[in-house]
């Protein structure tokens, strides 16, 4: 598979501090990377909340981490707090929260191993008897309700440990738009919708054209869904999985058949 994306220059839209790897891997096929993060995290707004949940860890019977991201910043607070209670179950949205829990040397309970999102745990045996159960959420300010929500329908005690912000980093549009219109950009890699939308407002509307030929690739049916919104005209590719290694895969994926598909039609 060496060499398999020689010539394809793709944006990589990952928060800097976590594209490195994908950035990598691109280059190990033969491919350029082109960064351009769309979010990054930030601490929370309110410190002093997230604390307070935190200190009352030992009276909740699961903890759900949302994202890498949630056990990254989430974890920091609670060993500064004494650490995980050894009665509370833990549960991740999917598996790279896990994979980040498990280089703490945290076991995690419960994650799905097919479709990585808020459904997918939700739909999950061990999410269905809930009722009484006082459960914390590690995540994001802001975002999606429907975790907390379905959990609290179910009867359950839901509260949230609201653990980082996500902001849009400073940015020249005029450059990427320079490189769109140039035709420099083959296809561009994204982690969430919250980053499309992010990408798609911050192209002007000069250069949005040029953006929505491009391929995507992206990890969830709600980010095929949202670029199908925006306008895009291929249907974005998602991922078999959310990492690294399986976007890199899927760019291979892409590129192969591309190549047959001017092949037969000679060009």
């Amino acid at each position: 598979m060496v060499n398999s994306l020689k010539g394809v220059t793709v944006l990589v839209t990952r928060p800097a501090h976590q594209a490195e790897h994908l950035c990598q891997l691109i280059k190990e096929e033969g491919g350029s990377a082109v960064r351009f993060p769309l979010l990054s995290i930030a601490e929370p707004t309110d410190r002093e909340a997230l604390k307070n949940v935190t200190r009352r860890l030992a009276d909740f019977d699961m903890v759900i981490f949302i994202s890498p991201n949630a056990v990254d910043k989430g974890m920091l607070v609670i060993e500064e707090h004494g650490g995980l209670p050894e009665s509370i179950r833990v549960a991740a949205v999917g598996k790279g929260s896990a994979r980040h829990l498990e280089k703490l040397g945290i076991k995690t309970d419960i994650f799905p191993s097919q479709q990585f999102n808020s459904e997918a745990l939700l739909a999950m045996e061990e999410m269905q008897s809930v009722a009484g159960k006082h459960i914390v959420i590690y995540r994001g300010e802001g975002g999606r309700e429907l975790l907390a929500n379905t959990l609290r329908a179910r009867g359950a005690k839901v509260e949230y440990a609201e653990c980082y912000r996500r902001e849009i980093p400073a940015h020249d549009p005029g450059e990427l738009a320079k490189q769109l219109l140039h035709g420099n950009i083959d296809i561009i890699t994204v982690t969430s919708s919250e980053s499309l939308q992010n990408l798609y407002d911050l192209v002007p509307k000069p250069a949005r054209s040029a953006l929505l030929q491009l391929p995507l690739i992206v990890v969830s049916d709600r980010t095929q869904k949202l670029a199908e919104e925006l306008g895009f005209k291929q249907p974005a590719i998602i991922a078999q999985k959310p990492g690294d290694e399986e976007m890199v895969q899927a760019m291979v994926n892409w590129r192969t058949q591309r190549y047959h598909e001017k092949s037969n039609s000679g060009i």
